[in-house]
């Protein structure tokens, strides 16, 4: 395949004349010369505005996006410190209502499709009415400001309309979805408290039905804060359903009639309650606000993603990734949101992108492992799909190969902005991300975001160029958690992100910042290889053994062993069809060796069935890192965490042969 010949930072597309000029930044830009008087020669000269002049680049999106606050706001910044910055004090205001300022009749809100139903479109007077009946019964339950609203629920338009009930309340929001196994929703759930539950009555994935009634029974058990349940029929119709012992059904809600009322709430009111991966321990739940959500969110999907009014708007996710919050978002632009419910494998790896087709989809948002898949299967949805609509598509979740890059022109579009991005559900957005404006080089994420100062760090603190360091932020965000839940005095968030350079957020990721400020993120940071005193990162490695035409996934650790030696093993997932034989071990090494270097060379290569994964589809490189280092298993890894948990089973016996039984 000729995309395996890719070379990282090879110039792939250019944006044209005529998209620069109608991108939303480029009017942002306009609006700075207009109102503020300032100018700039490109995009890293107003980023590095954005970052050293944090005030004023803040209070010019509060102005460029009229921000609505029922109460001003006595001053953008009171203080700068990491945690503790306090933003847009004094200010009152609500964030769903900034969501119905776009009502429009000429474009649907919402479209869905999952695996039981078409593709349908919800209007905006739908969904503000939907809205309104459902803000209506959930206060004449007695939900005000402050309480936690859980949701168990997959992405489907009650979700989004439950939680713009919510918000409009100023009741918390928090969600999980149905695929995540009852101790991890309870251990989720159980920390924040709630008082209403929403579930739904079960849900299909892969062409299997699930009934979830049986769970949402033991949650109103486990949740000794709860006083509702309401049950919304999905896999059976609201005249079929049956409910459960003491739940409400969600068209009951539906009838009521009132006034939808946005509560006015401080800027850092609590919106919404989103966790970490928690492989190991209890989640953390973090905790983000109304408005620096909002403003980062109008900033990010805005002029970085440059989602506008007339743009159908998609990224697949549950509602248990962060990226559904992100999804929801786009309708704070006045677009139409996308949302589809099922597996992107069923019946096949074309599903998504034959609704993209009839959906009229301008943004396709997704993640790197969706599109090395598609690769692998050797899809070309540009040719079997209209596509003509697509502007944009979207990666996320881990770094996307440069022969990932290179598939989308090849296979997707020729003409359209391919934007990585990378952050996560800690500042609920991208750190490092996208922009119109530039062009797209493979295996590179285009720019850092506006207003976001990060660095890459060495081990001492000091800034790098061209070499792979620390994800910092050295300077604060709006979107920053404002706490996690039950963390009494900020001890555990403190732990989490300042412990390793006090007053400096540590993200967790290696990247490398280059000298032109594209970035490259190279892999987790507690998961990188040390190989003869140099670090590297996993996705390197990925990026040469995941393109192989036998291999389907790999995943490689490093780690010390019993005996005390550095050991850095590659485990193979093989497409079906293919074996694991001497002759494919040597082209696989052979493959690394000419690709990256011998250093990168793993001492073995082991055959697998599958690469243990989060429940977001996220590689489990430290869990097993920490496995193979002799760490008992249930001490390593929340199963409940996982999409495949027997996948473990191979690693547990490799430790068990090392170490002796009962050791892992």
């Amino acid at each position: 395949m000729e995309s395996r010949n890719i070379v990282e930072g090879e110039l792939l597309w250019k944006p044209s004349e005529a998209l620069k000029k109608s991108a939303n930044i480029t009017h942002y830009l306009a609006w700075l010369h207009r109102e503020k008087g300032l100018r700039f020669a490109g995009y890293e000269e107003l980023w590095e505005w954005s970052t050293g002049s944090l005030e004023d680049f803040w209070e010019s999106l509060w102005d460029y996006y009229e921000i609505k606050a029922s109460k001003p706001y006595d001053r953008v910044l009171s203080t700068r410190s990491m945690p503790g910055a306090s933003w847009f004090d004094g200010s009152h205001l609500n964030y769903a209502e900034h969501v119905f300022r776009n009502v429009s009749t000429g474009r649907p809100a919402l479209k869905f499709q999952s695996e039981i139903h078409p593709l349908t479109e919800t209007t905006w007077d739908e969904l503000r009415e939907q809205v309104s009946a459902v803000s209506v019964a959930l206060r004449n339950m007695g939900v005000v400001p402050g309480d936690r609203v859980v949701a168990y629920m997959p992405n489907i338009p009650q979700t989004v309309v439950a939680f713009l009930a919510c918000a409009g309340i100023g009741a918390t929001w928090s969600s999980c979805s149905p695929d995540f196994g009852i101790r991890s929703i309870t251990d989720r759930f159980r920390q924040i408290g709630p008082k209403v539950l929403l579930a739904v009555d079960g849900y299909q994935y892969g062409g299997k039905r699930f009934d979830c009634r049986p769970v949402v029974e033991r949650l109103q058990e486990a949740l000794p804060t709860l006083e509702r349940t309401i049950l919304v029929p999905y896999l059976q119709s609201a005249s079929q359903a049956e409910g459960i012992g003491h739940a409400l059904l969600w068209q009951d809600l539906l009838r009521e009639r009132g006034e939808l009322v946005f509560e006015q709430v401080p800027f850092s009111h609590p919106l919404w309650v989103v966790y970490s991966s928690g492989t190991t321990g209890l989640p953390k739940p973090l905790v983000h606000g109304h408005g620096g959500i909002l403003i980062e969110l109008l900033k990010f999907l805005g002029l970085h993603v440059n989602v506008q009014p007339r743009d159908v708007f998609f990224w697949f996710s549950t509602t248990g990734w962060v990226m559904w919050n992100i999804l929801q978002a786009g309708l704070l632009t006045g677009a139409t949101a996308v949302l589809y419910d099922g597996s992107p494998g069923y019946p096949d790896m074309d599903v998504l992108w034959d609704m993209a087709e009839k959906s009229g989809m301008s943004v396709f948002g997704t993640s790197a492992a969706y599109l090395t898949a598609c690769m692998s299967e050797a899809l070309e949805p540009g040719k079997v799909h209209d596509l003509s609509a697509l502007n944009a598509v979207g990666s996320t979740g881990s770094p996307l190969s440069p022969a990932g890059f290179k598939w989308v022109y090849d296979s997707v579009k020729r003409d359209l902005l391919l934007g990585s991005v990378s952050g996560g559900t800690d500042p609920c957005s991208a750190l490092v991300g996208c922009c119109p404006l530039l062009p797209v080089r493979a295996g590179e994420i285009q720019c850092r975001c506006l207003g976001v100062k990060a660095e890459a760090f060495d081990e001492n603190g000091n800034p790098l160029t061209d070499q792979v360091g620390e994800l910092v932020i050295t300077e604060p965000m709006p979107s920053m958690p404002l706490y996690l839940w039950n963390d009494p005095d900020n001890r555990r968030y403190k732990e989490s992100y300042f412990e390793a350079y006090p007053g400096v957020w540590r993200h967790g990721d290696w990247v490398r910042i280059t000298s032109g400020g594209s970035a490259v993120i190279v892999g987790r940071s507690d998961s990188t290889l040390k190989r003869m005193g140099v670090r590297m990162g996993s996705s390197e490695i990925y990026g040469v053994v995941d393109e192989l035409p036998e291999v389907l996934e790999s995943l490689i650790i490093g780690y010390e062993g019993p005996d005390g030696h550095y050991r850095m093993p590659l485990f193979v997932a093989l497409k079906p069809g293919f074996e694991m034989n001497d002759e494919l071990k040597t082209g696989i090494k052979n493959a690394i060796r000419k690709a990256l270097s011998p250093r990168h060379v793993p001492d073995e290569v082991f055959a697998i069935a599958e690469v243990p994964k989060t429940l977001n589809a996220k590689k489990l490189e430290v869990p097993v890192k920490k496995i193979l280092s002799g760490v008992p298993t249930e001490l390593a890894v929340n199963v409940d965490s996982m999409s495949n948990p027997e996948s473990l089973e191979f690693f547990v016996r490799m430790a068990e042969e090392m170490y002796g039984a009962g050791k892992a």
